[in-house]
């Protein structure tokens, strides 16, 4: 297959791309396809410490672009998943150290190195290095809190999907968008607190790759270094399958989107 480069986004910050990235990537990679993950968030890299490799970086995704090293000695090899591997951003440079002949040297490195897919986590907002992560992008999942803000400033992201990209340069068919929505609550939602899964899709217009329930589940495997696709008892493990085998193409229904009805017992003793 040829590679397919894929763009986590999002409007605001602190939504969830990076936990996105490295589970979609897990879930991916466990499937038997070849993955690396690309961190662009230059200054504040968090990836490398989600997927639990953050002592094992020693050169990163500006060390490529600036021939400091070649790829194959910044990419680190997950110990969990053989065929998936992580480009940490730097630490230490200015967002200015990204230019697009530099991204696009190190993509088509990639690309020639057979990979199936390239995940490219993004930075919130439009500055350059989101500009960047997007830009060659062939897909893009677009994350979500559902919220008036969150859904607001991603509303400005589908406006740069669809004209600040090389495939929009081109006119070519433009970045396929798909939903995502994190931290969902069926209980906030039926108590009018947060916006339903409905209400998100008909205001940005895109069809939903999942739904993510709220979950300590997540932040303690984030700590932890261990993406939470990999704990098989957790609802949000779960919920991040489901939207990789959506985007493979499977067609299964959405889940969680309702609160679990308690049993008998709970009912009646109120526990």
């Amino acid at each position: 297959m040829l590679t397919e480069i894929i763009v986590v986004t999002s409007g605001k910050g602190g939504v969830g791309k990076t936990t996105t990235v490295a589970n979609m990537g897990c879930g991916l990679a466990r499937r038997g396809k070849r993955v690396a993950l690309i961190d662009f968030d230059i200054g504040l890299r968090n990836l490398d410490l989600v997927m639990g490799c953050e002592r094992r970086v020693v050169y990163d995704f500006v060390n490529v672009i600036q021939g400091d090293c070649t790829l194959k000695q910044a990419l680190i090899k997950d110990k969990r998943i053989e065929s998936l591997y992580v480009l940490a951003a730097s630490q230490t440079r200015d967002k200015n150290a990204l230019t697009e002949e530099g991204v696009n040297k190190v993509l088509e490195g990639l690309k020639a190195d057979d990979f199936d897919y390239i995940i490219c986590d993004s930075p919130a907002g439009i500055e350059k290095g989101a500009h960047l992560a997007m830009y060659f992008a062939d897909l893009a999942v677009v994350v979500v809190n559902p919220e008036v803000s969150s859904v607001r400033d991603s509303d400005r992201i589908l406006g740069l999907l669809a004209s600040k990209t090389l495939r929009a340069e081109r006119d070519q068919e433009g970045v396929k968008e798909h939903l995502l929505l994190t931290r969902y609550s069926p209980a906030r939602v039926a108590s009018g607190e947060m916006m339903s899964v409905d209400d998100v899709k008909e205001i940005l217009g895109l069809d939903v790759l999942g739904v993510v329930p709220e979950s300590t589940d997540v932040l303690a495997a984030s700590n932890a270094g261990i993406p939470v696709i990999l704990n098989e008892e957790s609802i949000a493990a779960l919920a991040y399958d489901d939207a990789v085998c959506r985007l493979l193409g499977d067609s299964i229904p959405l889940r969680f989107l309702e609160e679990p009805r308690k049993g008998l017992l709970s009912r009646v003793f109120g526990a």
